[in-house]
């Protein structure tokens, strides 16, 4: 793998923003009609459409938890063929859920991107983590039982 090009890295820049603002429009064109996702305890094909569904919904999780800011700290690439390239993210999240307790936590997720047309989408998102369960192990959340 090398360091991302040019056009990974400003796609990841404009995730980074879309996951930070209230708008989920960036989420519409940068997923496939349908893409793979996986995690540490799901493997499923997920609908464009159903994701943007629950888009609002983990954005307002995440900020109950006291999710503050997300940065993408390394990227790397390696073209798979004239169409696809898989990406090591690495990220930073920061919580400060309590003012007297920032937690800053570490992850990673690969991609494999589709060059459609002009852009890249994500037909492929492996999370690394369970930042769900990451957060109830933290105790920002209350365990589910």
């Amino acid at each position: 793998m090398v360091e991302a090009g040019s056009a990974v890295k400003e796609f990841f820049e404009a995730y980074v923003r879309a996951t930070e603002s209230a708008d989920s429009s960036f989420f519409g064109s940068a997923y496939g009609e349908t893409f793979m996702f996986v995690s540490p305890g799901t493997v499923q094909a997920v609908k464009r459409d159903d994701f943007l569904k629950v888009v609002p919904k983990r954005r307002a999780f995440f900020a109950a938890v006291g999710l503050s800011a997300s940065q993408v700290r390394g990227l790397e690439e390696t073209m798979l063929d004239e169409h696809h390239v898989l990406v090591t993210a690495r990220w930073t999240f920061r919580f400060e859920k309590d003012p007297a307790r920032t937690i800053i936590e570490e992850g990673a997720a690969t991609y494999i991107l589709r060059r459609q047309e002009d852009r890249l989408q994500i037909v492929f998102q492996l999370d690394h983590q369970d930042l769900s369960k990451r957060v109830q192990e933290l105790g920002l959340v209350p365990h589910q039982s």
